[in-house]
């Protein structure tokens, strides 16, 4: 049936049709970007998601060190070492290593080691001990004070990162290795801590192109446990067949 509409009467336009709503994928709402910006985009995101990992550079104290770190500098004024060397830093393992140079013959190795010192303490220092020689390269051993002392595994490890970070801001073409955590009778009731340590430390070089000395597996006996015969006798320090087997270890990552 046709209707019949008055031809005075106003024209009302039909209303429109509701908007269709429907569920969007956020990505999809994004505008189109260029592939350089998308690229610098994904470099910002992944640079966010890197937390820096808890350390105890806030709490730790450096200043029983002071004195030796004065002796220490005092003997670079007057002995200054070579240019481009390859620098020692660490614990009393590496103060102690007396045949560091004999043991690298024809390479710029210098000692820096210092007291019964943790990563904190490298850290701490290393404006003085490290960064003004412009080394090279520098190999680190320390870690295993740090945990006698109760630092967990993971705090440990924050502050090898802050010590890395710390160097390759001021030394950006400084190669840096780490010598593992050593394990020793007279703490090996500390040794699972010692071994997550050293994985947390090697997973990070792998990741951030560090060279990783493993000398753990290679100062453990048939038995799984400590050779003892690397030790002197405070069963903590190595003696100079613990100093020849780590010779033999490093010795391939010097450059």
């Amino acid at each position: 049936m046709k209707m019949e509409t008055d031809p005075g009467a106003p024209f009302v336009h039909p209303p429109a049709p509701a908007a269709k709503t429907f569920a969007m994928n956020p990505c999809q709402r994004l505008p189109r970007l260029p592939v350089l910006s998308l690229a610098c985009f994904a470099l910002l995101l992944l640079a966010g998601c890197q937390s820096v990992p808890p350390n105890s550079l806030a709490t730790h104290d450096a200043t029983q060190w002071e004195r030796e770190i004065a002796a220490l500098e005092a003997r670079a004024a007057t002995n200054p070492p070579p240019p481009r060397c390859i620098l020692f830093v660490g614990s009393s393992s590496i103060r102690l290593w007396r045949t560091l140079a004999q043991d690298f013959p024809g390479l710029p190795v210098v000692n820096h080691g210092f007291g019964g010192s943790q990563l904190a303490d490298s850290v701490h220092f290393a404006d003085r001990v490290i960064i003004p020689f412009q080394p090279r390269q520098v190999v680190i051993y320390a870690g295993g004070n740090d945990l006698a002392a109760k630092k967990a595994p993971e705090i440990v490890f924050g502050d090898f990162v802050a010590l890395v970070r710390k160097l390759r801001a001021e030394l950006p073409r400084t190669r840096i290795a780490f010598i593992a955590s050593a394990p020793n009778p007279k703490r090996w009731e500390q040794v699972e801590n010692v071994k997550r340590l050293n994985q947390l430390v090697e997973q990070y070089c792998r990741r951030h192109r560090l060279d990783f000395i493993n000398v753990f597996p290679l100062m453990l006996g048939p038995d799984g446990l400590p050779k003892p015969d690397l030790f002197v006798a405070d069963r903590l320090h190595l003696n100079e067949r613990g100093y020849a087997l780590w010779r033999e270890a490093v010795a391939p990552y010097l450059r």
